[in-house]
């Protein structure tokens, strides 16, 4: 996060390619590594009357990515890993409420940030498992109702030099065609209010409080489970456009590879996709820039 705002945190100074926010592997394993939960100094510690709690931000994949899934086009996808890797997240208390896609500029009364890049594994654990832990920071009192971070080629570990690392196997009538995507596009996210079931962000002095940035990867693939005429299937890439890339039977493609060898109107799709998969639960983001690195 640079400065006050968010919301100029969310456009990078490069020369980025606005897209708009939807509506609506064969190389070798590398070894899974989930970072534990790292403390921070927070921007602002303390809320107008000193009291303060633990915020607790979260990365979530959903069931999508730790249980498996059907795509658009009828292909079972299960992942082995799928890392992000996260930086300059910030958590964020407004008044007014920070409407992400009513062009809101993004006033924080306190702000609180993780430091350095954190990589996390969206696909570790079961349908039980809690959303991985990124960071906790000592935050003041109060209702954080905005949250963002930028998605940037990782530094070391499994997958370095990538901001997404997709590894897994797709199964179809019988065939299974093990695939890794690498991105190394960088993006960037600002959203407003975690939308779910549950409440998020609402810290109690003394305690803790979950936020949580939430990958929604079905934006890509599409949902077997929805009707095809749903904007969730109707905006997708599927999987069938990867699996004709296969090489003896396997998938193995970065960025650079999918821009050669995707068809022009698969791969504006791929990068039209890109910017969506950011969310705050059901909550959408701000409009997202992107840049090819």
């Amino acid at each position: 996060m640079q400065r006050n705002s968010l919301k100029a945190f969310a456009v990078s100074t490069l020369g980025f390619l606005a897209l708009g926010v939807l509506a609506g592997c064969g190389s070798e394993s590398p070894t899974a590594t989930t970072p534990e939960a790292e403390s921070a100094e927070p921007t602002e510690t303390a809320s107008a009357d000193g009291e303060s709690g633990t915020l607790v931000i979260r990365a979530n994949g959903e069931d999508f990515v730790r249980q498996g899934f059907t795509t658009k086009d009828g292909w079972e996808i299960e992942f082995d890993n799928l890392y992000v890797s996260l930086a300059d997240i910030t958590a964020a208390q407004t008044d007014p409420p920070f409407d992400p896609e009513a062009g809101d500029t993004l006033e924080a009364k306190a702000e609180v940030k993780v430091d350095g890049t954190q990589v996390v594994d969206l696909a570790e654990g079961d349908e039980a498992a809690e959303p991985v832990a990124v960071g906790e920071v000592e935050a003041p009192a109060g209702r954080f109702n905005a949250l963002a971070w930028r998605m940037v080629p990782a530094e070391s570990g499994p997958s370095e030099g990538y901001s997404i690392w997709m590894q897994g196997t797709a199964t179809k009538e019988g065939e299974a065609i093990p695939f890794t995507v690498k991105v190394n596009e960088e993006l960037a996210f600002t959203c407003g209010d975690f939308v779910g079931d549950d409440r998020k962000g609402i810290l109690t002095a003394g305690e803790a409080a979950d936020l949580e940035a939430t990958f929604h990867f079905d934006h890509l693939f599409g949902d077997g489970s929805a009707p095809a005429d749903d904007g969730i299937n109707t905006g997708a890439l599927g999987f069938q456009p990867l699996a004709d890339l296969a090489e003896n039977g396997v998938v193995d493609v970065d960025s650079a590879a999918l821009q050669a060898e995707l068809s022009e109107t698969d791969y504006k799709t791929f990068l039209s996709i890109l910017p969506s998969l950011g969310h705050v639960g059901e909550g959408h983001c701000a409009e997202t820039k992107l840049t090819t690195l």
